[in-house]
């Protein structure tokens, strides 16, 4: 008798528009009940309020306003354990954190980075975009202009942080630092590129889809865990 396999399974929360604060310590406490195995893996998928996040490679250099000025537009600055430069998150744009436990997958963080990143192209692809790596840099483009960030932290193999895909953010927040400290390329968004907009709902399906095909897991959904 043949044995059928079975995927694995990754948990999949859809989250609404989160303070950064509040989803980092969400993330940070998924994390330990994922080493202590207490859960399976999760997909948190959600966007924040305003914030700078600073990674461990950034410099202050790649902010280009003052912290008064951020604060008077009420954008936030967090510095945090994930590797990667200066990013901007806010409202439009999806991100995305896998808590995943990579020995049940391959224990490679290039390969899991790359993986990532194809998760994104593919959703690209069902518009019609070509999303492209480019060498020397983690990400997705879409010509020489960024449309996703990536920046992770790996914790006893257990990932966290993860994605940045820019579905239809204010661009002009971008202008108020180098993005990941690139000074020499420009962001995009799907919006941009369409001249339209999709809705993150649709984008989050979209990416839930690609993520379990790449990853090769099934998803199944449920209701968030702890209160954000």
């Amino acid at each position: 008798m043949i044995k059928e396999f079975k995927k694995a399974k990754i948990c999949v929360l859809k989250l609404d528009i989160i303070d950064y604060g509040k989803a980092h310590e969400f993330q940070k406490h998924l994390v330990q009940e994922r080493i202590e195995g207490r859960i399976s893996d999760h997909l948190i998928l959600l966007q924040h309020k305003p914030v700078i996040t600073m990674g461990r490679s950034g410099g202050n250099s790649n902010i280009l306003v003052s912290e008064s000025m951020l604060e008077a537009s009420g954008i936030s600055i967090y510095e945090i354990e994930r590797g990667g430069d200066v990013t901007y998150h806010g409202p439009g744009q999806l991100t995305g954190y896998p808590i995943m436990d990579l020995r049940y997958y391959r224990k490679d963080v290039h390969w899991y980075l790359r993986q990532l990143e194809e998760v994104i192209i593919r959703v690209l692809a069902r518009y019609n975009i070509e999303g492209r790596r480019v060498e020397g840099y983690t990400g997705v483009w879409v010509g020489e202009e960024k449309i996703a960030a990536i920046g992770v932290a790996i914790k006893r193999w257990v990932t966290y942080h993860g994605f940045a895909f820019n579905v239809y953010p204010n661009m002009s927040h971008f202008k108020l630092i180098n993005p990941c400290g690139i000074i020499d390329r420009d962001v995009t968004s799907l919006e941009k590129l369409l001249g339209y907009k999709v809705s993150i709902d649709t984008i989050k399906d979209c990416l839930a889809e690609s993520f379990a095909d790449v990853f090769d897991v099934e998803t199944e959904f449920a209701d968030l865990p702890i209160p954000l």
